[in-house]
């Protein structure tokens, strides 16, 4: 996983910047202002939203992870919490809202290894190419399936099916296999034909 060593005034810099940043979102109301006495010291980080493309949630995923023991607090005051938002153009938004400063003004750990994380991603986009690398291809194995409805029935598909054809355009047809919009590859019709006709016994029709 990708990280990055940042200094203490870098870190105390970025966490006074962030520091009451919802008060300048537009259209917004952070309903957690009335809970908490120290509302101003906090930020709220937005990681992926509904449209969110394969490496938006997989960065969110690895920051998610990172923060979460940060969500539990013997004082039922945590430092982290997990939020999700409705939003007019993608129906909701996650993130969470993170404690950048204590009250006497000393960056939180939690906010420490946030801000780890997000100077990362300044520096290189994937924070986990395990991660990404396997959600491409899930996502892609996802849309063979899609794309290949109307052409199940025509074989006799083994329970794998799915994967033999993806190892398949893996060996023989690489560029059907490319991600799309972030959202995983989608093998044209063709090659799945082509794919299937390799691998699989056409049914016999009356």
């Amino acid at each position: 996983m990708t990280t990055a060593t940042l200094t203490e005034c870098e870190v105390l810099d970025l966490a006074n910047e962030l520091a009451g940043n919802w008060k300048r979102m537009d259209c917004f109301a952070w309903f957690r202002e009335r809970e908490i006495d120290d509302s101003d010291q906090w930020a709220i980080i937005y990681t992926h939203h509904r449209e969110s493309g394969l490496l938006e949630r997989s960065n969110a995923g690895v920051i998610g992870k990172a923060m979460m023991p940060f969500t539990e607090k013997d004082d039922d005051d945590p430092d982290v919490v997990m939020e999700t938002h409705s939003h007019f153009a993608v129906g909701w938004i996650a993130g969470f809202s993170i404690r950048c400063l204590d009250e006497e003004g000393i960056v939180t750990e939690a906010f420490k290894r946030y801000a780890e994380l997000h100077v990362a991603m300044d520096q290189y986009s994937i924070l986990d190419e395990e991660d990404y690398s396997n959600r491409e291809y899930e996502a892609t194995v996802e849309n063979i399936v899609d794309a290949a409805k109307s052409l199940n029935d025509e074989y006799e598909l083994s329970d794998d099916w799915q994967y033999q054809v993806y190892s398949w355009l893996s060996d023989n047809e690489c560029g059907e296999l490319e991600s799309t919009s972030d959202h995983g590859g989608c093998p044209s019709e063709e090659a799945l034909l082509r794919a299937m006709n390799a691998l699989f016994k056409r049914n016999e029709t009356e």
